[in-house]
């Protein structure tokens, strides 16, 4: 044969947390915890099939399934902006919001990010230090150089908040700003409404293109509260919100997200709708239907929607009692091991402050796994599993 084409191709070394995962399956202990991986888990450690969903599987039926247009199910679209701006949103009422249904929320800043390099290119993208990664890879795939501005505190578990506004304020006028406007992650740590003030004046003011990336809505405080930093902003200037459906409706495989461009009046909306139309067509074509008429149906009716929230809200209340028993059985164990932080973090995430050296021990000797970075998935925890993870916590905090 002759010379290889692609004899110089690199090894993949595998995403960090993907590949944690396939470890985990792999670890033959019965009691191994998985803490690694974002997905939400009931009590019996099962993704649940929320009720709202089941109903709404039931009233799609198995039709024929035709190719969905560019820009996604028309009763998905209406919802998202209705979810995300909320119903009686002005820019909704103007009509200048173009919102696409995306393949994931992953989908959605990926669309986001080609729809800026073609017509903003070469701006600097900023995202929080630390952040999830592929807010990196993303913008480097569609171009850009992206670097970081501070956001965590180390020593205080918490926002390192004049760091952010000074790097905001430094930063080139015009830049993108990729912002986790609530249930940050991985710290689980967000803004207060006057930090988000604060930093809406320096985005305005700067003339930066915010890009808000909103996966956890309904984690945080509720449905409609965790939405607020989002719906001011865009009562001020225009944005692009990302938003995904694979959490709160527990639609993982189904890749439902959604892209939301806020524009300065109705017939720049209705361009910009265009291009995101074309960035999907040079990219996946169309988004899945399935997942449009579960989104659709759940979104688009009053009984469903209530349902769905009161659900989202279960979630989001066992997740905190799960963070509040996890803090009480470390604290029975060891008095010397802070855990406030789990109490004021928030979503489906905590930061831990662990370093690698002692997750990689948590791992190895007690199979409780989390990411590398400190990163613990609190949605992983029930009342079976939260005393062997106390337990392996306190040794490596204390090693």
């Amino acid at each position: 044969m002759a010379e290889s084409l692609f004899g110089h191709v690199e090894p993949f070394a595998g995403d960090p947390i993907l590949s944690l995962n396939d470890s985990f399956k792999a670890d033959p202990r019965a009691e191994k915890v998985n803490l690694s991986i974002g997905v939400y888990t009931d009590e019996k450690g099962r993704i649940p099939v929320l009720g709202s969903v089941r109903a709404a599987y039931e009233r799609i039926g198995f039709a024929e399934r035709p190719y969905l247009p560019m820009d996604g199910h028309a009763g998905y679209r209406e919802g998202v902006q209705k979810l995300v701006f909320g119903a009686n949103h002005p820019a909704l009422a103007a009509r200048c919001v173009a919102t696409i249904q995306t393949i994931g929320g992953t989908g959605a800043v990926g669309i986001a990010a080609d729809f800026l390099a073609k017509h903003v290119p070469g701006r600097t993208v900023l995202v929080s230090d630390p952040t999830w990664e592929n807010h990196h890879g993303l913008f480097q795939r569609a171009g850009f150089k992206t670097t970081t501005y501070p956001y965590w505190d180390r020593a205080n578990r918490s926002v390192d908040f004049a760091g952010m506004v000074e790097a905001l304020e430094s930063a080139e006028a015009g830049s993108i700003v990729v912002i986790q406007p609530v249930c940050h992650n991985p710290t689980g740590v967000d803004l207060s409404e006057e930090q988000q003030a604060a930093v809406s004046d320096v985005l305005v003011a700067k003339g930066h293109i915010a890009v808000f990336d909103m996966a956890y809505q309904g984690f945080g405080t509720g449905v409609e509260a965790d939405a607020a930093f989002v719906r001011r902003y865009a009562e001020r200037a225009s944005c692009l919100v990302a938003n995904s459906f694979s959490k709160n409706l527990s639609l993982y495989g189904e890749r439902c997200g959604g892209l939301s461009v806020v524009c300065r009046d109705a017939d720049e909306a209705e361009r910009v709708l265009g291009q995101l139309k074309l960035a999907v067509r040079r990219s996946y074509s169309s988004p899945p239907m399935t997942g449009g008429l579960l989104v659709a149906a759940v979104l688009g009716d009053d009984e469903l929607r209530a349902q769905w929230t009161r659900e989202v809200d279960e979630m989001r209340t066992r997740m905190d009692a799960m963070r509040k028993l996890l803090a009480e059985r470390i604290r029975a164990l060891s008095n010397g091991v802070d855990v406030d932080f789990l109490l004021s973090q928030r979503g489906m995430f905590s930061f831990t402050g662990l370093s690698e050296q002692r997750v990689r021990d948590m791992r190895e000797k007690d199979g409780v796994y989390l990411v590398g970075s400190g990163r613990m998935c609190v949605a992983g925890l029930n009342e079976e599993n939260v005393p062997k993870v106390a337990e392996s916590f306190v040794a490596a905090s204390q090693a």
